[in-house]
């Protein structure tokens, strides 16, 4: 029991600024929660951003040099050839678990199967891994830091020894799971908590970090942080890589030490989802929502912003909208107020406010 309870020990005394940070998330998932009735077809277009973004972003930590651009060119069909095979492979990897971890969160469970299958997917176009997939790594490996380049820099910390490795795994997972279902502790601070030690655990070969960027969003989607797929989590990773390596060192190191400081790490993250959680609400914002209008809805406010005032069928003929998908669009643009109505009836029009 005493590896279990080092999670409990490091979670019983928590800082008054880390529960502001955490109290500021929470009322921006409230937020977001009570006013995100944006259309289907502009969530589904957000996402299908993010999983590009975070793709880009995810293998680039790692030391990839594929733009955003090159991964949707990849993921559209379009070959590319001035990149390194393993790179390529990697990316595809990433895109199609991501995807299915926005499209199937609700009805994944964590388990070391579940975490292990995760790792087969993201590497399974990578022909050189073939025989590490979805295995513990049989050897020892280091955390280290790569520059822009994709070159090593330096060793960040030493991870956990093979032959510890399957028994600390068991133990993180199944402290996570109990934490979750018994609702002892914040889910912020218990999928902090995971992401840190699986990092200093380090259990495979390769792709931990992709791995635990990965399960990231799956453990934040299940706590309820429904704004996931539509902000990307691994480019503010990116933006902020040296912070992240220096908040993992800085915690990680003091884990062989009698007292644990999980406090940089903590801090780190939670700063990360804050943003994340600012920039899902600045979505719902009527300035911030015009750019994620769909074609449609925005060909409607560009028709009423070059007349005076219309009527929907004025609208529908002008736009080439059918009349019931102009109505709704009405409705939507009102209801962000962008447009307002005008008389009643048969008379009724519509103009910018």
């Amino acid at each position: 029991m005493k590896n279990i309870n080092r999670f409990d020990k490091r979670l019983e005394v928590i800082p008054a600024n880390i529960l502001t940070l955490i109290a500021s998330i929470d009322e921006l998932k409230g937020r977001w929660t009570a006013g995100a009735n944006l259309h289907p077809q502009i969530l589904g277009r957000l996402k299908q951003s993010v999983l590009i973004t975070s793709t880009g972003a995810s293998t680039r930590i790692e030391g990839a040099k594929l733009s955003d651009s090159d991964v949707e060119d990849l993921m559209r069909g379009i070959s590319m050839q001035k990149f390194k095979d393993r790179d390529v492979q990697e990316v595809k990897g990433y895109f199609e678990l991501l995807k299915n971890i926005f499209d199937s969160w609700q009805s994944i469970k964590l388990n070391e199967g579940t975490i292990k299958h995760f790792h087969q997917e993201i590497l399974k176009y990578v022909e050189k891994d073939s025989f590490y997939r979805g295995q513990y790594k049989v050897t020892e490996n280091k955390v280290q830091m790569v520059d822009a380049k994709g070159n090593i820099v330096g060793t960040i910390f030493d991870t956990t020894p093979v032959y510890l490795t399957p028994i600390e795994m068991q133990e993180l997972v199944e402290w996570t799971i109990k934490a979750i279902k018994d609702k002892k502790y914040h889910p912020l601070l218990i999928v902090s908590n995971f992401v840190v030690e699986f990092l200093k655990i380090h259990s495979f070969r390769d792709g931990n970090g992709r791995i635990s960027r990965i399960l990231t969003n799956l453990l934040m989607l299940q706590a309820g942080y429904l704004y996931i797929p539509y902000i990307s989590h691994e480019k503010l990773i990116e933006e902020k890589k040296q912070e992240y390596y220096i908040a993992l060192r800085k915690t990680q190191i003091t884990f062989k030490s009698e007292k644990v400081d999980f406090i940089p790490w903590l801090t780190f993250f939670l700063n990360i989802i804050l943003d994340q959680s600012k920039q899902a609400v600045d979505l719902l914002n009527a300035d911030n929502v015009e750019k994620t209008l769909s074609g449609k809805q925005l060909a409607v406010l560009v028709y009423l912003q070059e007349v005076k005032e219309a009527t929907p069928g004025d609208i529908s003929e002008n736009t080439k909208v059918v009349r019931p998908t102009v109505n709704q669009v009405l409705e939507k643009l009102i209801s962000i107020k962008k447009i307002e109505r005008i008389g009643m009836g048969r008379s009724t029009r519509y103009r910018i406010l």
